[in-house]
Protein backbone atom coordinates (compact mmCIF):
# COMPACT_ATOMS: atom_id res chain seq x y z
CA UNK A 1 0.00 0.00 0.00
CA UNK A 2 1.09 3.58 -0.56
CA UNK A 3 2.62 5.74 2.18
CA UNK A 4 3.58 2.68 4.20
CA UNK A 5 0.05 2.34 5.61
CA UNK A 6 -0.88 -1.07 6.87
CA UNK A 7 -3.90 -2.78 5.41
CA UNK A 8 -5.00 -4.48 8.60
CA UNK A 9 -8.38 -6.10 8.98
CA UNK A 10 -10.18 -5.02 12.11
CA UNK A 11 -12.78 -7.09 13.88
CA UNK A 12 -14.96 -5.15 16.32
CA UNK A 13 -17.07 -7.16 18.71
CA UNK A 14 -20.33 -5.81 20.10
CA UNK A 15 -22.06 -6.69 23.33
CA UNK A 16 -25.43 -5.73 24.68
CA UNK A 17 -25.55 -3.96 28.03
CA UNK A 18 -28.27 -3.93 30.70
CA UNK A 19 -29.25 -0.55 29.23
CA UNK A 20 -31.25 -1.21 26.01
CA UNK A 21 -30.29 2.26 24.70
CA UNK A 22 -26.55 1.47 24.95
CA UNK A 23 -24.28 -0.97 23.09
CA UNK A 24 -20.69 -1.86 23.99
CA UNK A 25 -18.11 -2.00 21.18
CA UNK A 26 -14.78 -3.83 21.65
CA UNK A 27 -12.33 -2.79 18.92
CA UNK A 28 -9.61 -5.23 20.04
CA UNK A 29 -7.33 -2.28 20.79
CA UNK A 30 -6.66 -0.06 23.78
CA UNK A 31 -9.08 2.87 23.65
CA UNK A 32 -7.82 4.81 26.70
CA UNK A 33 -4.58 3.91 28.47
CA UNK A 34 -5.91 5.19 31.76
CA UNK A 35 -9.11 6.62 33.15
CA UNK A 36 -12.40 6.95 31.34
CA UNK A 37 -14.08 9.63 29.25
CA UNK A 38 -17.82 10.24 29.30
CA UNK A 39 -19.48 12.49 26.72
CA UNK A 40 -23.16 13.23 27.19
CA UNK A 41 -23.46 15.62 24.27
CA UNK A 42 -21.88 16.20 20.88
CA UNK A 43 -20.31 19.54 21.80
CA UNK A 44 -18.30 18.07 24.69
CA UNK A 45 -17.16 15.13 22.56
CA UNK A 46 -16.17 17.14 19.50
CA UNK A 47 -14.05 19.50 21.60
CA UNK A 48 -11.56 16.85 22.76
CA UNK A 49 -12.00 13.60 20.84
CA UNK A 50 -11.82 12.91 17.09
CA UNK A 51 -13.44 9.49 17.70
CA UNK A 52 -16.30 10.95 19.75
CA UNK A 53 -16.79 13.58 17.02
CA UNK A 54 -17.16 10.82 14.37
CA UNK A 55 -19.65 8.95 16.54
CA UNK A 56 -21.73 12.03 17.32
CA UNK A 57 -21.90 12.74 13.56
CA UNK A 58 -24.16 9.67 13.32
CA UNK A 59 -27.79 10.71 13.62
CA UNK A 60 -29.32 9.27 16.79
CA UNK A 61 -26.13 8.98 18.90
CA UNK A 62 -26.66 10.79 22.22
CA UNK A 63 -23.76 9.57 24.38
CA UNK A 64 -20.24 8.17 24.03
CA UNK A 65 -18.12 6.59 26.76
CA UNK A 66 -14.52 5.33 26.52
CA UNK A 67 -13.01 2.73 28.85
CA UNK A 68 -9.65 0.96 28.66
CA UNK A 69 -10.56 -1.39 25.80
CA UNK A 70 -14.17 -0.55 24.98
CA UNK A 71 -16.49 2.15 23.69
CA UNK A 72 -20.13 2.38 24.69
CA UNK A 73 -22.56 4.29 22.53
CA UNK A 74 -25.97 5.46 23.70
CA UNK A 75 -28.72 6.27 21.25
CA UNK A 76 -32.22 7.66 21.19
CA UNK A 77 -35.00 5.75 19.49
CA UNK A 78 -35.27 1.98 18.90
CA UNK A 79 -33.18 1.58 15.75
CA UNK A 80 -29.99 -0.44 16.53
CA UNK A 81 -30.08 -2.37 13.24
CA UNK A 82 -29.78 0.94 11.37
CA UNK A 83 -27.22 2.59 13.69
CA UNK A 84 -24.91 -0.33 14.45
CA UNK A 85 -23.28 -0.58 10.98
CA UNK A 86 -22.67 3.20 10.93
CA UNK A 87 -21.09 3.06 14.40
CA UNK A 88 -18.91 0.07 13.47
CA UNK A 89 -17.81 1.92 10.33
CA UNK A 90 -16.95 5.09 12.26
CA UNK A 91 -14.90 3.18 14.84
CA UNK A 92 -13.07 1.18 12.17
CA UNK A 93 -12.38 4.27 10.06
CA UNK A 94 -11.04 6.12 13.10
CA UNK A 95 -8.58 3.40 14.11
CA UNK A 96 -7.46 2.88 10.49
CA UNK A 97 -6.51 6.58 10.19
CA UNK A 98 -4.21 6.32 13.21
CA UNK A 99 -5.68 9.45 14.79
CA UNK A 100 -5.61 9.65 18.60
CA UNK A 101 -8.80 8.89 20.52
CA UNK A 102 -8.32 12.08 22.55
CA UNK A 103 -6.59 15.27 21.44
CA UNK A 104 -3.58 16.61 23.33
CA UNK A 105 -5.72 19.58 24.34
CA UNK A 106 -7.99 17.21 26.25
CA UNK A 107 -5.40 16.80 28.99
CA UNK A 108 -5.93 13.98 31.46
CA UNK A 109 -9.23 12.23 30.77
CA UNK A 110 -9.51 10.58 34.11
CA UNK A 111 -12.11 12.14 36.31
CA UNK A 112 -10.34 14.11 38.98
CA UNK A 113 -11.06 13.94 42.66
CA UNK A 114 -12.30 17.53 42.56
CA UNK A 115 -15.89 17.83 43.59
CA UNK A 116 -15.63 14.99 46.11
CA UNK A 117 -17.18 15.80 49.44
CA UNK A 118 -16.86 14.15 52.82
CA UNK A 119 -15.96 15.06 56.38
CA UNK A 120 -12.26 14.56 57.18
CA UNK A 121 -13.36 12.54 60.22
CA UNK A 122 -14.83 9.98 57.77
CA UNK A 123 -11.62 9.62 55.76
CA UNK A 124 -11.02 6.01 56.82
CA UNK A 125 -14.58 5.03 55.80
CA UNK A 126 -14.15 6.85 52.47
CA UNK A 127 -10.87 5.04 51.74
CA UNK A 128 -12.59 1.69 52.38
CA UNK A 129 -15.52 2.68 50.14
CA UNK A 130 -13.12 3.67 47.33
CA UNK A 131 -11.15 0.43 47.68
CA UNK A 132 -14.32 -1.67 47.48
CA UNK A 133 -15.53 0.30 44.45
CA UNK A 134 -12.15 -0.13 42.73
CA UNK A 135 -11.71 -3.85 43.43
CA UNK A 136 -15.24 -5.23 43.49
CA UNK A 137 -17.64 -2.87 41.71
CA UNK A 138 -15.85 -1.11 38.84
CA UNK A 139 -14.54 -4.29 37.15
CA UNK A 140 -18.07 -5.75 37.07
CA UNK A 141 -19.60 -2.50 35.84
CA UNK A 142 -16.94 -2.21 33.09
CA UNK A 143 -18.10 -5.62 31.83
CA UNK A 144 -21.48 -3.96 31.21
CA UNK A 145 -19.87 -1.00 29.41
CA UNK A 146 -19.99 1.55 32.19
CA UNK A 147 -18.22 2.99 35.17
CA UNK A 148 -19.07 4.14 38.68
CA UNK A 149 -17.04 6.73 40.56
CA UNK A 150 -17.14 7.98 44.12
CA UNK A 151 -18.55 11.50 44.57
CA UNK A 152 -19.09 11.84 48.30
CA UNK A 153 -20.08 10.51 51.71
CA UNK A 154 -22.32 12.30 54.17
CA UNK A 155 -24.39 11.16 57.17
CA UNK A 156 -24.20 7.46 56.22
CA UNK A 157 -25.03 8.06 52.54
CA UNK A 158 -22.58 7.25 49.75
CA UNK A 159 -22.97 9.33 46.57
CA UNK A 160 -21.83 7.74 43.30
CA UNK A 161 -21.67 8.93 39.69
CA UNK A 162 -22.77 6.40 37.05
CA UNK A 163 -21.31 6.71 33.55
CA UNK A 164 -21.42 5.02 30.18
CA UNK A 165 -24.00 2.24 29.91
CA UNK A 166 -24.88 2.70 33.59
CA UNK A 167 -26.07 6.26 33.07
CA UNK A 168 -29.81 6.18 32.49
CA UNK A 169 -29.96 2.38 32.60
CA UNK A 170 -33.33 1.04 33.80
CA UNK A 171 -31.57 -1.47 36.07
CA UNK A 172 -29.11 1.08 37.55
CA UNK A 173 -31.34 1.72 40.57
CA UNK A 174 -31.43 -2.01 41.34
CA UNK A 175 -27.65 -2.19 40.86
CA UNK A 176 -27.16 0.70 43.28
CA UNK A 177 -29.68 -0.36 45.91
CA UNK A 178 -29.34 -4.13 45.91
CA UNK A 179 -25.83 -4.71 44.62
CA UNK A 180 -23.57 -1.87 45.66
CA UNK A 181 -25.47 -0.77 48.78
CA UNK A 182 -25.56 -4.36 50.13
CA UNK A 183 -21.86 -4.85 49.38
CA UNK A 184 -20.83 -1.62 51.10
CA UNK A 185 -23.12 -2.26 54.11
CA UNK A 186 -21.61 -5.73 54.51
CA UNK A 187 -18.09 -4.33 54.87
CA UNK A 188 -18.87 -0.88 56.34
CA UNK A 189 -21.65 -0.81 58.96
CA UNK A 190 -21.70 3.01 58.86
CA UNK A 191 -23.11 3.00 55.28
CA UNK A 192 -26.89 3.36 55.35
CA UNK A 193 -27.75 4.39 51.77
CA UNK A 194 -26.23 4.68 48.30
CA UNK A 195 -27.49 7.45 46.00
CA UNK A 196 -26.72 8.43 42.41
CA UNK A 197 -25.50 11.93 41.58
CA UNK A 198 -25.87 13.57 38.19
Amino acid sequence: MENGAKDEAMFIQTETTPNPATLKFLPGKVVLEEGTADFRDAEAGRAVSPLAARLFDIDGVTGVFFGYDFITVTKEGPDWPHLKPAILGAIMEHFMTGQPVMTEAAGPHQETEQGEFYDKADEEIVLTIKELLETRVRPAVAQDGGDITFRGYENGTVFLNMKGACSGCPSSTATLKHGIQNLLQHFIPEVEHVEQTV
